[in-house]
């Protein structure tokens, strides 16, 4: 079977995507940390469309936790091909760097950057060897031109956005695409605590995006249609400058 493997798939673009890669007709590999009321919905309305969902509940930071589920999975199913690698998990807490804790830089790197090595890692080599594959890194608009309060996640999208057109050009030649997706303002459980109305005076389409239309990009690099495009950053934010 193939899959499509969705870090942090429990909810908002994570989720949205999870069903996109179903209506792809991919069975989705659902991880999720902690919410697994969340995961479970996540999984029904894959299941929805016809496809299998698994949930894989481990936290990307940490090496060994992902070695042994994700690893754990890859063993018990060596006949199942993950295609499709989407590194969406990440967290903010957003603070002036004058008074952020070394926790919250370390945490927000750890779970956006390292996260995205530690899964990576885990899947490459079976794509390598299948001369075929996806992987799509949910980056962000901070990464791309730095928000003021965001001095960690700004750090952190930005070295997965390095990351990204450099194993793009390491393995290119096996026919395995590595994009970014740069989001700006998405309504999601993200972003709940924002003055929406405010924020999106800002944006030339005045308002914010839909985790859907973020998910329809993914579905569109995921497919077999993208497949001259890599080492890309996509931004999909309403017209904002970048």
């Amino acid at each position: 079977m193939k899959y499509a493997l969705v870090t942090g798939g429990s909810r908002g673009i994570g989720r949205a995507v999870c069903v996109k890669l179903a209506e792809l007709g991919y069975s989705v590999l659902i991880n999720y940390k902690g919410n697994v009321e969340a995961a479970e919905e996540t999984a029904r309305l894959v299941r929805e469309k016809a496809v299998e969902a698994s949930l894989l509940n481990f936290n990307v930071a940490d090496k060994d936790d992902v070695q042994k589920v994700l690893g754990g999975w890859m063993e018990a199913h060596k006949e199942d091909l993950i295609e499709v690698l989407v590194n969406n998990a990440g967290i903010r807490q957003d603070t002036l760097m004058m008074s952020m804790t070394d926790e919250q830089w370390g945490s927000v790197l750890d779970t956006s950057l390292q996260g995205m090595y530690h899964v990576t890692k885990a899947v490459l080599n079976p794509m390598l060897m299948n001369r075929y594959g996806r992987i799509i890194n949910m980056v962000s608009l901070s990464g791309l031109k730095g928000m003021p309060g965001q001095v960690n996640y700004s750090a952190a999208k930005a070295g997965m956005i390095g990351a990204t057109k450099a194993l793009a050009q390491e393995i290119a030649k096996r026919n395995i695409t590595v994009n970014a997706i740069a989001p700006g303002f998405v309504k999601t459980d993200m972003t709940e605590e924002l003055n929406e109305k405010e924020l999106a005076k800002m944006i030339p389409m005045q308002r914010f995006g839909e985790a859907q239309e973020v998910a329809d990009l993914v579905g569109f690099l995921a497919s077999k249609q993208s497949s001259y495009i890599t080492g890309q950053v996509i931004s999909i934010n309403g017209g904002l400058y970048t």
